[in-house]
């Protein structure tokens, strides 16, 4: 299965489901995509997903929407729990797009960093 957090607005997003379905999704896998502005994740999802990432917490953040300012969240003194709250609470604030696929998961920033999900 793969699992694509997608937001339909998105050209990045939306190029990195064009690139599973019909490039690099040749065994014909199932594909789910979540809406997750229409279907938050709740911390323990984002943990989940944040081990398959590996990486900083951080990393998940999209630092330029207005709840990153709002909620000053650039506070080095902030702990990974408070992170995946804020993220939980403001979905805007996750990056996007994530592709998950056999237990491990990309940022697909530019979209062709999910073909490293299929070597």
């Amino acid at each position: 299965m793969i699992t694509i957090y997608h937001n339909p607005r998105c050209s990045k997003s939306r190029g990195a489901c064009e690139l599973v379905s019909e490039t690099l999704n040749q065994a014909g896998e199932s594909v789910e995509i979540i809406e997750y502005l229409k279907e938050p994740l709740s911390v323990e999802q984002l943990k989940a997903l944040h081990r398959m990432l590996g990486g900083s917490v951080r990393d998940m953040l999209r630092d330029g929407e207005a709840p990153y300012k709002d909620l000053g969240l650039d506070r080095s003194t902030l702990t990974d729990d408070q992170l995946f709250e804020a993220i939980a609470a403001h979905p805007i604030l996750l990056q996007r797009p994530i592709v998950v696929r056999n237990g491990r998961a990309v940022i697909a920033r530019p979209p062709e960093r999910v073909e490293a999900l299929f070597k």
